[in-house]
């Protein structure tokens, strides 16, 4: 090792150049030689494959690397703090009035904001604003569309001139919601799917259409020759605390609520839980015990997260895009609207 650090402050003398890749990879060859044969050769074999990968991409990290301002390398280590560093380290574990709250649940909150917004602007760099944004859009809205609008909403004071684009990324995410919506209930409550797919089919049809209207007026708009937006901040943290205090309040709401009605309240434990959750107003669904609910009334009942969290999304537009965010609202509105009627028809055909 000594005669390798000697060879590399040799080959900076002579040749002025500070890159220490190769010396560290035969450094590294050395220790996991050491790993090897002292008793951990599967750990030894992992480490290598690692290595040998990290070393054939270099180029390519290299270029990539070489593109960053000094802003982006910011927001960069500014995340992998609150993601890699904090978020591990806090308990899993429930306190607070009525055991409502789990510190390493709410700060997933601020990892998932913070990170569809630092995803779409990298997004937008490598694809440009219209496939980045409607990449982030689809992408997210299969893990957690409430965070992913969050993420775009927030982009709409800096980058007015791309409302049609947003718009179409928040319309998307929402119709990706309902899709996932209604394949987590085919999975966990399977006796519900049918009411509950007629309830809220009209509304991800309407989220679909103006999805695909918003980006077509942004299309038109390109072409019409309005520039490209500059990217704004790739890292938002504070927007993401107050989101996470908004659940953290919802999730005390929803605990209050449950002890308070008990077995009779489920539909309003499960809408207020649905409002930032409606995964988990699904799984709370198929665990209920058999009978506690008919199929038709448990769509039914089902609908009323999906409907509260399409509202609540479009609060969450609103006030972070501010007079804005009133037009990309619309969709979210129109869902809500869609399902509001469908609802309303087959309680009064019932």
């Amino acid at each position: 090792m000594a005669v390798l650090v000697l060879g590399y402050v040799r080959d900076m003398r002579r040749d002025g150049s500070v890159s220490a890749t190769t010396t560290i990879a035969a450094l590294v060859t050395l220790c996991l030689g050491a790993v090897a044969t002292r008793g951990y050769p599967v750990l030894a074999l992992a480490a290598s494959a690692s290595v040998m990968l990290l070393l054939a991409a270099r180029e390519p990290l290299h270029g990539w690397l070489r593109k960053l301002s000094g802003k982006e390398v910011q927001a960069t280590a500014r995340f992998a703090i609150i993601a890699a560093a904090i978020l591990p380290l806090l308990p899993d574990r429930r306190f607070g009035p009525y055991d409502a709250w789990n510190p390493r649940q709410l700060w997933l909150v601020v990892v998932l904001v913070a990170g569809f917004s630092f995803a779409g602007y990298i997004a937008n760099r490598r694809f440009g604003a219209t496939r980045g944004t409607i990449a982030t859009a689809a992408i997210g809205g299969m893990y957690s569309s409430t965070a992913v609008i969050a993420a775009l909403s927030l982009r709409l004071r800096d980058e007015a001139e791309s409302r049609a684009l947003l718009t179409a990324g928040i319309a998307l995410a929402s119709a990706v919601m309902f899709v996932r919506v209604l394949v987590l209930t085919g999975v966990f409550a399977l006796f519900a799917l049918p009411s509950l797919a007629l309830a809220i089919g009209p509304g991800a049809v309407v989220a679909v259409a103006l999805a695909g209207w918003s980006l077509y007026r942004a299309g038109r708009s390109r072409k019409a020759g309005a520039a490209a937006p500059c990217p704004g901040n790739p890292f938002r943290l504070l927007p993401a605390l107050g989101f996470a205090l908004v659940v953290a309040a919802m999730a005390l709401a929803a605990r209050w609520a449950a002890l308070r009605f008990g077995g009779a309240g489920v539909a309003v434990t499960l809408a207020i839980t649905g409002t930032f959750d409606v995964d988990a107003a699904v799984v709370t669904m198929g665990g209920l015990p058999h009978g506690t609910l008919t199929p038709r009334l448990a769509g039914l009942v089902l609908a009323g997260p999906v409907l509260l969290n399409t509202l609540f999304k479009a609060g969450i537009v609103v006030v972070n895009g501010g007079r804005r965010g009133l037009v990309p609202a619309l969709p979210l509105l129109a869902g809500a609207l869609a399902i509001v009627a469908t609802v309303a028809l087959m309680l009064f055909a019932g």
